[in-house]
């Protein structure tokens, strides 16, 4: 049964246009369109990114234009946000800008919506100016922004031009609970955030599903978990692999962030055990291994939480081994 739900579930990618150490943004772009284009020939549903602000190793900052870049540069994968921060933005320019997006390359744009700042207190004082103090409602702005979106808005005083009257798929993100309320009152799609918060996963998309109401977007409820994927050959390159992202998450928790490293052959030189078990606490819901030993442990994930999609996040320093995690994973689905 698990096998059967495996082969029939969708399949997504999320990028953090992570930069390598010895690169530059520009080299992660290229090789973000480079991936973006194999997932699309491998039959990936989506393929996302994430708005973070003020961290050199994370060049997806100007997350709208970098989904125009990848859209244009493919032709039929869906493309969009996982997510916009909406407390940094006005939802029209958001309906504008995603309007635009949507114009450019119909049936193929997703606005997924985040309500944390995606970065630090000071960066996020730079990015709202005066109105930092301002009081934010996520979901009054979620309804903004549907409104926008609306063909019946064409009398209103403000519209949203591009993005009225078009078909913009809304997405409400969580890394915790709150969120899932959110999702299940308006009815809309849920992602989870569980390749960077597991602690919270189990019990958001039980409150998501709990409390779902149907809506014109969503009959049913629709639950993405976002997963860390390391694939290779053998379990033993996998983990190796790994190293580069354990070290990612080592300095999210140490405060020492850094471009991606290379793998290394002996990561317990860099972290003692605190350290270690608090990586791996951030990581509990990552898939690193062969294609076997992935296929096993995603087939028990999916038939333990029922997700409808997964979306899988690979902070892999080689571009071919990351290429071929990618695919690999791909023919888990096939």
């Amino acid at each position: 049964m698990a096998n059967h739900l495996l082969k029939n579930i969708p399949y997504s990618v999320l990028d953090l246009a992570t930069v390598l150490d010895g690169f530059t943004a520009s080299d992660t772009f290229k090789t973000s369109l480079d991936l973006a284009k194999q997932s699309e020939n491998l039959g990936y549903t989506r393929y996302w990114f994430a708005e973070h602000h003020n961290m050199a190793g994370v060049a997806s900052s100007a997350t709208a234009v970098l989904i125009g870049y990848i859209a244009g540069g493919t032709n039929k994968i869906r493309v969009g946000s996982g997510g916009i921060m909406l407390p940094n933005h006005a939802p029209l320019i958001v309906a504008e800008q995603f309007g635009t997006l949507a114009s450019l390359y119909p049936n193929r744009i997703d606005l997924g919506l985040g309500r944390a700042p995606g970065t630090d207190q000071v960066t996020a004082m730079a990015i709202r100016g005066e109105n930092f103090s301002a009081v934010h409602s996520f979901p009054r702005d979620i309804d903004k922004l549907q409104q926008f979106f609306s063909a019946d808005n064409n009398r209103a005083s403000v519209r949203a031009i591009p993005g009225e009257g078009l078909d913009i798929p809304i997405w409400i993100l969580g890394s915790s609970t709150d969120s899932a309320r959110l999702a299940a009152e308006k009815g809309l799609p849920y992602a989870f955030a569980s390749h960077f918060a597991p602690a919270y996963f189990e019990q958001a998309i039980a409150i998501y599903r709990n409390n779902f109401k149907p809506s014109p977007f969503l009959q049913e409820p629709y639950v993405m978990a976002c997963v860390n994927v390391v694939a290779a050959d053998t379990d033993a390159e996998a983990e190796r692999l790994s190293s580069s992202v354990k070290r990612m998450f080592l300095g999210v928790i140490t405060g020492k962030r850094e471009l991606l490293k290379p793998a290394v052959d002996d990561i317990n030189v860099y972290w003692d055990q605190l350290e270690k078990e608090a990586v791996e606490q951030m990581l509990y819901y990552s898939f690193i291994g062969s294609a076997e030993t992935i296929k096993e442990n995603l087939e028990a994930f999916v038939a333990k939480y029922g997700v409808n999609e997964i979306m899988s996040t690979s902070h892999i320093y080689d571009h071919q081994a990351k290429l071929h995690s990618n695919k690999i994973f791909a023919g888990l689905f096939g």
